[in-house]
């Protein structure tokens, strides 16, 4: 299985993993792996950004609209589902191409789920109390001063990532970061990783276009529709949880709006940020045509 090949196209959000993707899956002939965590659920569309009927119809997508909001999905359980798909793929291909810019979801592919501690109630009940108590900036303030590191890349607007985190670091005495540092798995393909190398402010403008795209297709109806699974887990993503307040009549639309551009402009830079210290990612100008993109990615391959 060493001559069989993962090609990872990475980068944060409305960079152009998508389209890029898709070129590669119809030059290689093979199918894609998407580990964009949020394009997983079906009421999910056009907040998550998935990709088009048309774009869907240019290459076969995997784990795409296949679970409801109301279903719970751990890492654990993709790293078991992608893999015996990739598996069953190159039985048959030489590549399979992999694209999304969930961090987690990514590594459960390529290095395995960290065998995290149990967590008992009692230290539940204790991260819950912080949270009670001082909202979201006692937990912001609590991590930054257990894990650091992980601090600098967690989504800090996501209060159950920080609730996580912390429970980790209770549990163990040691930090949440240093259980995503074990010894990766072993995989049978060879993986190349690239990314589009954006200017940033560009890619701001980029995000912030899509915003008012999304807003535009309908977005507002879309979360309008879920309001009844607001408390689900999946819900708590930028795009989503903006618009929860405007619809309860407490903020306006141009203020639920900014505050997703805001917001995911500031996920784009944790995203460049983790990313950046990947050393084995290729960053390629957006300007290279895809004849020659692909044959770099060959002789990579070599």
């Amino acid at each position: 299985m060493q001559n069989k090949y993962l090609i990872c196209i990475l980068g944060p959000t409305a960079s152009g993993k998508t389209k890029l993707a898709i070129e590669a899956a119809n030059y290689f002939d093979t199918e894609i792996i998407s580990t964009d965590s949020r394009q997983f659920y079906k009421e999910m569309t056009i907040g998550t950004a998935k990709p088009t009927p048309e774009e869907l119809a240019q290459a076969k997508h995997h784990f795409i609209d296949t679970l409801s909001v109301k279903d719970k999905y751990s890492a654990g359980q993709f790293e078991h589902d992608a893999l015996e798909k990739i598996a069953e793929l190159h039985k048959t291909k030489d590549v399979v191409v992999l694209a999304g810019g969930s961090g987690l979801y990514i590594n459960a592919i390529l290095f395995g789920i960290d065998p995290f501690p149990e967590i008992s109630k009692e230290t539940r009940a204790k991260v819950v109390n912080i949270y009670k108590e001082g909202g979201i900036e006692a937990l912001k303030n609590e991590l930054r001063k257990l894990d650091p590191e992980h601090y600098i890349t967690v989504d800090l607007d996501n209060h159950r990532r920080l609730m996580r985190a912390l429970e980790v670091c209770f549990a163990s005495g040691s930090t949440y970061s240093s259980f995503r540092k074990q010894e990766a798995k072993a995989r049978n393909f060879k993986v190349i990783k690239i990314a589009y190398d954006r200017d940033r402010e560009k890619l701001y403008e980029r995000i912030n276009r899509r915003v008012e795209i999304m807003i535009a297709q309908g977005l507002e109806e879309e979360v309008k529709a879920l309001i009844p699974h607001k408390d689900a887990y999946a819900l708590n993503t930028i795009g989503y949880k903006e618009l929860f307040p405007y619809l309860e009549g407490e903020i306006s639309l141009e203020e639920a709006v900014e505050l997703i551009k805001r917001n995911s402009r500031r996920y784009a830079k944790r995203q460049i940020t983790w990313f950046g210290n990947d050393k084995e990612i290729s960053w390629i100008s957006p300007s290279i045509e895809t004849k020659n993109l692909m044959e770099l990615i060959k002789l990579e391959m070599k």
